[in-house]
């Protein structure tokens, strides 16, 4: 065997001066080095890196912007500044939103007009109680965000509405997570933008609301075991399929137990996709229980001895948790 010997790393002064000259035939190949070895360099050579990144192309500066959040440092801005003047990129605005002058940010806030930009921009300046947060600019879980971030607080009816906007958008745009086969690990309407709201709601002290949503949760959750869609998995084998079909199970009965007035104004939306025909046979929202319909056969009790006898998994749930619903009342 010939052993080749381990290539040795070219010195970051001399990669620098070959990526500024573009004659130097080795702008590519020192790009690519320095990028690599960026996160292990000393910080005077990761500065003259950065400086040097700012002063490309596109590619280059949007490369740069990104360290610019993790390696910050105030004589970064006037050439970011110089940058901004000249081009306005879109990510350009992220460092000077979250490190430059807040006059400056006043100053420039008609510029910034990326999505995203808004959001920062209320993380800045949420803390001086004068500011006035534009709420339709921002989604639910960062308007609780900036709340929490700025020792800003709401109502409780607010907190709910929060909530629970949150649960309408997932249930109209689809869920990320969901499992119904492991029964004590289920979690229901959960996922990363729940659990962040309701560490923002539990951190401001909204407990109450943590509750209501909990309880919520489960009388979903209760609902969909005794869903035929629920028992009617067991017919299929295609693990990808069963996993769609559960999310859509979701959705519908997580959407259906809604207030009204969380059904607003995408509503319609949501109707659509309960109405299509597709792999799930969806009833109309009339007859499936939610907040202000609660009369529904599957809450009767013979109902739920016809469902014993043919689904193992739900008579051991309703053993073990003793589900029984008196007088058609729904569990939420």
């Amino acid at each position: 065997m010939i052993y080749q010997p381990q290539k040795r790393n070219t010195p970051i002064a001399t990669l620098i001066k070959n990526f500024i000259n573009k004659k130097s035939g080795k702008v590519a190949e020192s790009r690519n080095e320095f990028q690599r070895r960026f996160e292990h360099l000393d910080w005077k050579d990761q500065k003259k890196i950065l400086m040097a990144s700012l002063d490309s192309c596109k590619s280059d500066r949007s490369w740069a912007y990104k360290r610019l959040l993790r390696y910050w440092d105030k004589s970064f801005e006037p050439k970011v500044k110089e940058i901004w003047d000249k081009y306005h990129e879109p990510m350009c605005a992220w460092p000077i939103i979250r490190f430059f002058p807040i006059s400056y940010v006043k100053e420039n806030m008609e510029s910034f007009t990326s999505k995203r930009d808004y959001y920062f921009i209320c993380l800045r300046l949420a803390e001086y109680a004068n500011y006035v947060i534009d709420r339709n600019k921002l989604r639910a879980i960062d308007y609780l965000s900036v709340l929490y971030h700025s020792g800003r607080t709401i109502s409780a009816e607010d907190a709910d509405d929060f909530l629970f906007e949150i649960v309408h958008d997932m249930c109209v745009s689809g869920f990320t997570f969901f499992d119904l086969e492991d029964l004590e690990n289920t979690r229901g309407v959960f996922n990363r933008s729940i659990r962040l709201a309701k560490y923002y709601l539990n951190k401001m002290g909204y407990l109450e609301t943590e509750q209501t949503f909990d309880d919520w949760n489960e009388g979903v959750l209760q609902y969909i075991y005794l869903s035929p869609e629920y028992q009617s998995l067991s017919n299929n084998s295609d693990d990808y399929i069963i996993d769609d079909l559960r999310t859509n199970i979701l959705r519908k009965y997580a959407y259906l137990a809604l207030n009204q007035k969380y059904k607003l104004p995408t509503g319609t939306i949501m109707n659509e996709l309960l109405a299509s025909e597709g792999r799930i046979h969806y009833s109309s929202p009339e007859i499936v229980p939610s907040r202000t319909n609660i009369d529904n056969p599957s809450s009767n009790l013979m109902f739920l001895e016809k469902i014993k006898q043919t689904n193992d998994k739900v008579k051991k749930l309703i053993d073990d948790y003793e589900l029984l619903f008196e007088n058609g009342d729904a569990p939420f």
